[in-house]
C-alpha cells in the first residue's frame, strides 16, 4: 500500500521530532484501516514537523531504534563508539546520525537506507 511506503519512508524521521506525532500515526495505521482522510492527516503532521527541531530525548529514541539494526552484526569497536556518542548526544552536535548512516552504508540495511532519516543524514 502506498501509505505503508510513505510511513517507512517517514518513520525515524518522525519519531526523532515528536514521539507523540509518532505514536498518533501508528494508531491511525492500526489494523491497515487507510482513508484518503488519513492520508492528508498524515501529510499535515509531517509538513507540521519539518520547522521542529529535535531535542535530546527524541534523538535518543530514534536513534535506540536504529541501533537495533545493528546491535547483532555490528563489531565491539562500532558497539564502543555508538555508546560513546549516544553518551555525548546533542541535538546540535549530532555525530550520532552520521555515525549510524555509516553503518546503514556498511551493513546495506535496505530498509534504513530508504529512510528519510538515513538519507538526510547522508547529504
Amino acid at each position: 500500500m502506498k501509505w505503508q511506503k510513505g510511513w517507512a519512508f517517514n518513520k525515524y524521521w518522525v519519531m526523532s521530532k515528536s514521539q507523540k506525532q509518532y505514536d498518533y500515526i501508528r494508531l491511525l495505521a492500526k489494523n491497515n484501516q487507510w482513508t484518503p482522510q488519513k492520508s492528508q492527516e498524515l501529510k499535515n503532521i509531517i509538513d507540521s514537523l519539518k520547522s521542529v527541531s529535535p531535542t535530546k530525548k527524541t534523538l535518543t529514541t530514534t536513534y535506540q531504534h536504529i541501533w537495533g539494526y545493528f546491535k547483532k552484526i555490528a563489531t565491539d569497536e562500532e558497539l564502543h563508539q555508538y555508546l560513546n556518542l549516544l553518551d555525548e548526544l546533542q541535538p546540535d552536535n549530532d555525530n550520532l546520525g552520521p555515525f549510524l548512516a555509516q553503518l546503514t552504508n556498511k551493513y546495506q540495511i535496505d530498509y534504513l537506507k530508504k529512510s528519510r532519516i538515513i538519507i538526510e543524514l547522508n547529504t
